[in-house]
């Protein structure tokens, strides 16, 4: 059993950008974020909502993996896991996003992580097709991969458990965690802030290992 785990969201948390927002300036038009704007309203799950986007897309595969590579994966990642690991710590990326850009990402960063996503393949000309992935007590309706689902797994496995996270479907696994093990910004630091829940913020994921590392690694 580790002695820690972070968990962590993708897109937004260990990126700059998220893919789906930044396929739809690139590779849409903006009428493609429609869905999102139902999600956001409670109209439709988080998951239908990028599947919805994602279908949209009609592209060559090339274009879209322009689009992955543009997302600004945080290059200090694979120095920081190895710091982590070093310190005891067990990393997982827990995404309501699509593993067809995630595993690519990891790959091309030379990283290899244990890696909770919605699965999908990119068809000849688009579009990105993005499933739910099989039922199990690590998935919902709502998002596909359950966060908090994977945060609760955590606990049960290591005393000490860290959430990292930019979005509003991150706010139930955040919720779970102790407030100086809670990683937060963008719209998850606002939602935390309006609820009155204490939270640390960082520009770079790497910028969460060194809080981590310097609180005295996993013990």
């Amino acid at each position: 059993m580790p002695d820690a785990v972070l968990v962590s969201d993708f897109d937004g948390t260990m990126t700059a950008e998220d893919f789906f927002s930044l396929a739809v300036k690139r590779l849409m038009s903006p009428e493609a974020m429609e869905p999102w704007k139902e999600y956001e309203h409670g109209q439709m799950t988080h998951f239908t909502a990028l599947r919805t986007i994602f279908s949209q897309i009609r592209a060559p595969e090339s274009d879209a993996i322009a689009v992955t590579e543009a997302m600004g994966l945080d290059p200090g990642i694979p120095d920081a896991l190895a710091r982590l690991r070093a310190a005891g710590w067990e990393v997982v990326v827990a995404s309501a996003g699509c593993a067809w850009y995630i595993d690519r990402l990891l790959d091309r960063a030379g990283v290899r992580l244990e890696v909770h996503a919605n699965p999908g393949v990119y068809l000849p000309g688009g579009p990105l097709v993005m499933d739910a992935p099989p039922p199990s007590p690590l998935t919902c309706e709502e998002t596909g991969v359950d966060k908090a689902a994977v945060v609760r797994d955590a606990l049960s496995r290591a005393p000490k458990v860290a959430f990292a996270g930019d979005g509003l479907a991150d706010l139930p696994a955040s919720l779970l965690v102790a407030d100086h093990l809670r990683f937060a910004r963008g719209d998850l630091a606002g939602a935390l802030t309006q609820r009155g829940r204490a939270f640390r913020t960082f520009a770079a994921w790497s910028d969460i290992a060194a809080m981590l590392l310097e609180a005295g690694g996993a013990s």
